[in-house]
């Protein structure tokens, strides 16, 4: 009886013993082998729509999720302190096209006319003072008259000669016109004053907000009638004809990633896999997760960032969306 008694416990040791090994062993060859996943997102190209001048939202014509194309306006600034520059720069070119105008055009006729009757008047005060020496001057020869009398009459006649050049100089300054680098110089402050209005031109254009690119608003920041300032992004427009996927990767399983080669991933949003071909790898640093093995005596494993393009349109693929990598 005793001797059966210890049989019946050997017996139940020995079985669960087998239990305990079968068991392991199970897990061993399939909870030992179950593959690594690797999880990341898809990710698109996104361009920030924003102004170069400050102003308040007049009126928005896109929500969130249209599609636009290039050129589109998307926006329209109200900004009257830009629309007050502009009309200062007209106006400062139009005085400037004045200017110029009236150095290109030269004297006025009447300016002109007057100049010319100084000259003449001058041109008879000569022909008199000329005569009048000459006769002296004959006096004097004769003894009639005394020599001041006849310096005096030379030095009058001197004189007309001075005057009447210089009234023919400014009648002939007057007939030409301004001078050629007061013409150059009108010309300039035109050139200055257009270029005035263009820049502010350049800003008014700035207050209509249009697409880059081909894509679709992903985001709208302000509303309409908030302020904006310089710069300020109004709204994003993601580029989704240019997709690609992220992965973060331990450098123990980087062996199976390599720029230019090709991975199979599964998208489970669109319950399908796709084809990605990798175009960059890079170690994100200190800040990421390490994975610590120092305690087996090994070492640190990093992280690295992978991102990977599809190799063919993959139909209704939206940022965001995860991806999942089996090792």
């Amino acid at each position: 009886m005793e001797k059966t008694q210890r049989n019946n416990i050997m017996l139940a040791f020995i079985t669960l013993a087998g239990a305990v090994i079968i068991v392991g062993a199970i897990g061993f060859f399939t909870l030992g082998k179950e593959p690594e996943i690797i999880q990341g997102q898809a990710e698109a190209t996104e361009y920030r729509v924003s102004s170069k001048v400050p102003g308040r939202i007049l009126k928005i014509f896109v929500t969130e999720g249209d599609p636009v194309k290039a050129g589109d306006t998307l926006a329209i600034l109200e900004a009257p302190d830009v629309m007050a520059k502009l009309s200062q720069a007209q106006a400062a070119e139009q005085m400037a096209q004045a200017m110029n105008e009236k150095a290109i055009r030269g004297t006025r006729s009447e300016q002109l006319q007057a100049a010319f009757e100084m000259w003449q008047k001058a041109k008879a005060g000569l022909e008199i003072a000329e005569k009048s020496y000459y006769r002296v001057n004959r006096l004097f020869e004769e003894g009639v008259m005394t020599a001041q009398k006849r310096d005096e009459a030379k030095a009058q006649y001197d004189a007309m000669k001075a005057t009447e050049r210089a009234a023919h100089a400014q009648y002939t300054m007057a007939k030409n016109g301004a001078q050629r680098e007061d013409k150059a110089m009108a010309a300039a402050q035109v050139d200055r004053a257009k270029g005035a209005v263009a820049e502010v031109s350049s800003y008014i254009s700035e207050t209509y907000l249009t697409a880059a690119a081909d894509g679709e608003v992903s985001e709208i920041f302000p509303k309409v009638g908030e302020l904006v300032g310089t710069g300020a992004p109004v709204m994003n427009v993601a580029q989704l004809d240019d997709m690609w996927i992220t992965l973060n990767v331990r450098e123990d399983f980087l062996k199976d990633f390599t720029v230019g080669g090709e991975i199979e991933a599964y998208i489970p949003a669109l319950e399908r896999n796709a084809t990605f071909k990798i175009t960059h790898m890079k170690d994100l640093g200190t800040y990421a997760a390490w994975k610590a093995t120092k305690t087996t005596g090994q070492f640190d494993l990093k992280t690295f960032e992978i991102k990977a393009k599809p190799t063919a349109v993959v139909e209704n693929l939206r940022p965001g969306m995860s991806v999942i990598v089996k090792k």
